[in-house]
C-alpha cells in the first residue's frame, strides 16, 4: 500500500463505510454520502484549506474523480456540522484499529484555541458564554477562546480530547474526561499518564489512582525531585510536538469556527486528520507514524 493522499482517503472511506454499515435513511439517497463527506473534510485539513468556499473550488478541479458530486458551501457546512458524532466516533475507531490501542503510556496537555481577536468580536460572537479569556504561558500571551485538552499515546494517536473554557481548572477538565470514558480506562491494566506540573495535586493524584492511573509529572519548586524526572523532560516534548503538528501543519488556530458546533467540528476535523495519517502510516509500516508530508500535497 502506497503513502499518498488518494490511498489514505480510499482506505479511510472503506473504514468509515464499514463502521456505519452502509445504512440509508428513507427517501432519496444523498449524492454525497457521510463516508465521502468525512473523507472530504480530512482532505481539506491535510491540504491546509481554511476557507470552505476555496476548498470546494479546489476539490471540484483536483478531486472530481474521487468526489463526483460536491455541495455548495452552505450545504457542505451544514452536513459537516451534523457529522460531528461520526467524526468523533472515527477518531476512536482509528485508535482502536492501530497498534497503539493498548499502549498504557499516555501523555496529556492543553493548548489554546483562539476564537476571536478583537473586543467587538468577543461581544457579538456566538461562542460567547462557552469561550473565555485565558493565558498561554508557553507563548506569554492572553487569548479569547477555548482550550483543547488532548490525551494521546507517545506516537500522537488521540485517545481522549475535549474543548473547555480556559477559566476552568485543568484538573477539573481532565477528571471529567476520564469520568466520561471510565470504561476505556477500566479495560486497561493500569495507565501511566504523563503531564506537566499544572496538574499537580495530591487529591487529584489519589483520585486518578482510584481509576487505575498513575500520574507522572515534573516536581514543583516546593517539592523534592520526583521519580523519573530526568527522563520526563524528554518525554514531555512529545506532547509539545503533537500540539505543533495540530497548529503548524493542520492550522488549528485558523479553524474559522463562529458557533459552538462550528468550532467543535473544525477542531475534530483536524484531530481526525492527524489520527487518520497516524493510522495509515502504521498500517503501511512508515518509519515516522506522525508524518503528514506524504498527504499534504
Amino acid at each position: 500500500m502506497t503513502q499518498d493522499l488518494d490511498t489514505l482517503l480510499t482506505a479511510l472511506y472503506v473504514k468509515i463505510d464499514n463502521r456505519i454499515g452502509g445504512t440509508r435513511e428513507r427517501g432519496r439517497p444523498p449524492r454525497l454520502t457521510d463516508s465521502e463527506l468525512v473523507c472530504l473534510a480530512v482532505a481539506q485539513a491535510l491540504l491546509g484549506h481554511h476557507s470552505e468556499a476555496r476548498w470546494l473550488r479546489h476539490a471540484r478541479t483536483h478531486l472530481a474523480g474521487m468526489f463526483p458530486y460536491l455541495p455548495g458551501q452552505s450545504g457542505y457546512n451544514k452536513r459537516l456540522r451534523a457529522a460531528l458524532p461520526l467524526v468523533k466516533t472515527m477518531i476512536r475507531e482509528l485508535a482502536i484499529d492501530s497498534d497503539f490501542c493498548f499502549d498504557n503510556h499516555w501523555i496529556t496537555d492543553s493548548t489554546p484555541v483562539p476564537c476571536g481577536m478583537s473586543r467587538p468580536t468577543v461581544r457579538r460572537s456566538n461562542v460567547a458564554g462557552w469561550a473565555g479569556y485565558g493565558y498561554c504561558a508557553s507563548h506569554s500571551r492572553f487569548f479569547w477562546g477555548l482550550r483543547l485538552y488532548l490525551v494521546c499515546t507517545p506516537t500522537g494517536m488521540p485517545i481522549l480530547w475535549a474543548l473547555a473554557n480556559p477559566k476552568i481548572g485543568e484538573r477539573d477538565v481532565l477528571a471529567a474526561m476520564i469520568e466520561i470514558d471510565a470504561g476505556l480506562i477500566a479495560a486497561r491494566d493500569g495507565v501511566l499518564l504523563i503531564s506537566d506540573k499544572g496538574f499537580a495535586s495530591k487529591p487529584f493524584e489519589r483520585a486518578l489512582a482510584e481509576w487505575g492511573i498513575t500520574l507522572m509529572r515534573p516536581s514543583r519548586k516546593d517539592e523534592r525531585e520526583r521519580y523519573g524526572e530526568p527522563l520526563l523532560k524528554k518525554i514531555r516534548q512529545l506532547i509539545e510536538s503533537v500540539n505543533d503538528t495540530l497548529k503548524g501543519q493542520l492550522d488549528l488556530e485558523q479553524h474559522g469556527g463562529r458557533t459552538f458546533t462550528g468550532v467543535a467540528i473544525r477542531v475534530a476535523q483536524r484531530i481526525l486528520a492527524m489520527a487518520a495519517a497516524i493510522w495509515h502510516n502504521n498500517k503501511t509500516g512508515a518509519p515516522i507514524t506522525r508524518s503528514l508530508i506524504a498527504y499534504d500535497h
